[in-house]
């Protein structure tokens, strides 16, 4: 008994949290490092922001815009890394294989939500830090805190529509059908431009846009938009997120299936 090789054995929940963590830090290395994703989700907000918000010379423009575009880049961030990257990935066999392997499932899932949300919070950062420096405007730490919490949570909603799009969408058209989803909704929810602006149809159908619910709780950081109805906002966005992943879940459970 005395040359018996101890055998210890590792709790299986650490295990599982130092494979998430792990994930989360290859997902978000691959992203930074695919130029195509990581200099166009920061880059496109910030170029905008450049050229319409800090060329305005006008404080309540520029505080309006870091808003928006922020709203923006959180999106952009969602469905173009979590649904173009997993509809791309599952063409190729990739996602197949993860799932083969002995990594958790919800591993794969947080690597893609949570690096989503660093790009958010990255452009939010970027947007505040030009706006302060070049454009001139003040925004108070309560203001950049609050407006970087919502981005973290605010990226939920549209990490389930990713997760929908990735198991419809084809990923050799992915880029070009999502921006045909994504750019209308932007503009029609007020990103670019107060919604007062916008012709009297659009101003209609906004309040049915989960992107216009999170446009609200973004400008009402800066006093854009009434405080008093976020409660209803964070409503529209819980249920939306609801749909969204009850969605995705039966779409894939079919395909399951059918497999």
């Amino acid at each position: 008994m005395s040359d018996a090789i101890p055998l210890t054995f590792e709790p299986a929940a650490p295990a599982r949290l130092r494979a998430v963590v792990r994930e989360i830090e290859y997902e978000f290395i691959r992203l930074v490092r695919t130029r195509a994703f990581s200099l166009s989700v920061i880059g496109f907000p910030l170029v905008f922001f450049l050229l319409f918000g800090l060329r305005a010379h006008d404080a309540e423009t520029t505080r309006y815009l870091i808003a928006g575009y922020g709203c923006f880049g959180l999106g952009s961030a969602c469905l173009f890394g979590i649904g173009l990257g997993i509809a791309m990935e599952r063409a190729q066999g990739w996602l197949e294989l993860k799932w083969a392997s002995p990594m958790p499932r919800l591993a794969y899932l947080a690597a893609k939500m949570v690096s989503s949300a660093a790009f958010a919070l990255i452009v939010t950062a970027l947007l505040i830090g030009l706006g302060v420096t070049l454009g001139g405007v003040t925004v108070t730490l309560s203001q950049g805190l609050r407006l970087m919490a919502l981005m973290l949570v605010g990226s939920v909603p549209f990490t389930a529509l990713g997760l929908l799009i990735a198991l419809w969408v084809p990923p050799t058209s992915g880029p070009g059908i999502i921006n045909l989803i994504y750019i209308p909704l932007s503009f029609a929810s007020g990103f670019w431009m107060p919604l007062r602006l916008l012709p009297h149809w659009l101003q209609a159908i906004a309040p049915a846009l989960p992107t216009y619910h999170l446009a609200q709780l973004a400008l009402a950081v800066f006093g854009f938009a009434p405080r008093a109805g976020a409660l209803t906002h964070w409503l529209v966005l819980a249920g939306f997120t609801l749909l969204m992943f009850a969605a995705a879940w039966i779409t894939f459970v079919r395909r399951e299936h059918q497999a």
